[in-house]
């Protein structure tokens, strides 16, 4: 089985024009199901979380507001989405996605949420798309619930995990690490357990190489029992917000190193998407599809 957690609210309504590609989390499990990827039985469509678990990350203040949509109209600006009852229960629903996927990981070993990766939400505000942290929520409810004792979180979409870093700033438990643009968004950047800040147009192989060159060492010190992976396909040359020069194949190359180092060592991974902003939606959804293709390839 390739646990998927999946719900039509996902794909929300935009503003037409809005530069965020809504469409990618409609399209990509039609893609799967299409090729065989997947099949419908791996599908979950992920219930509204018990409000706890979101609190353990999120100040209540904030996470009221959000209830309520009486957040402030600049807070709402900075999170870049207009906001509604709708967009409130899509994030909802998908930090509940990733939270099942915890559970799935330990069972199959992988589990995937097709959103999430809002690595930009803060315990007080959200940012840049990002209004609840999914995997935050996930790796704090692993903790709390004594289901694990060391927690790596592998953020490599091409934008620093800001909100992430600053929610778990202190926290022995759950280790950040973020590679990501140099010269990117957020241009204030926050401290995570460990950062790798990669300079403009950064290829496959210099991409691979200081991959490859620290992750196993990170394992082995920090001694993880569960691994969160953000599998942003924003570091493609072809993102309109990435500057990283990486191909489709290379992206590919990534997922495959972390998924099969995760599976080498026994250590169960939940993946969230992350960004991905290419002009051309078929890359999008190809280079997020890659990575499923390569989990059914090394899992199933």
């Amino acid at each position: 089985m390739l646990p998927i957690a999946y719900h039509p609210i996902y794909k929300h309504p935009l503003p037409e024009g809005h530069r965020f590609p809504m469409i990618k989390y409609e399209l990509l499990p039609q893609q799967l199901l299409h090729e065989g990827t997947a099949v419908q039985n791996d599908f979950y469509s992920p219930s509204l979380p018990d409000m706890q678990h979101v609190l353990a990350v999120h100040k209540k203040e904030y996470v009221d507001e959000l209830v309520n949509l009486t957040l402030d109209p600049r807070a709402v600006r900075k999170i870049g989405f207009p906001l509604s009852a709708e967009l409130v229960e899509r994030e909802l629903r998908i930090a509940e996605g990733t939270i099942w996927g915890c559970h799935r990981a330990m069972e199959y070993g992988i589990a995937f949420n097709i959103a999430g990766g809002t690595h930009h939400a803060y315990s007080d505000r959200g940012e840049a798309f990002c209004l609840l942290n999914d995997q935050a929520i996930g790796a704090q409810y692993l903790i709390n619930n004594k289901l694990a004792k060391k927690i790596l979180i592998v953020d490599l979409d091409v934008h620093q995990g800001n909100g992430t870093a600053e929610i778990f700033e202190g926290n022995n438990d759950i280790f950040t690490f973020s590679m990501h643009g140099k010269s990117n968004y957020p241009f204030k950047k926050e401290t995570s357990d460990l950062d790798i800040a990669l300079p403009d147009n950064t290829n496959d192989s210099e991409y691979l190489t200081i991959l490859e060159e620290t992750l196993p060492k990170l394992i082995e010190t920090e001694k993880p029992d569960f691994i969160f992976y953000l599998s942003g396909v924003d570091i493609l040359a072809s993102d309109k917000l990435g500057k990283l020069g990486c191909t489709i194949d290379g992206c590919r190359q990534r997922d495959e190193y972390v998924l099969s180092l995760c599976h080498k060592l026994n250590i169960p991974v939940q993946c969230s998407m992350g960004g991905g902003y290419s002009p051309d939606i078929k890359i999008i959804i190809e280079a997020h599809a890659n990575t499923y293709r390569t989990a059914r390839h090394i899992y199933v």
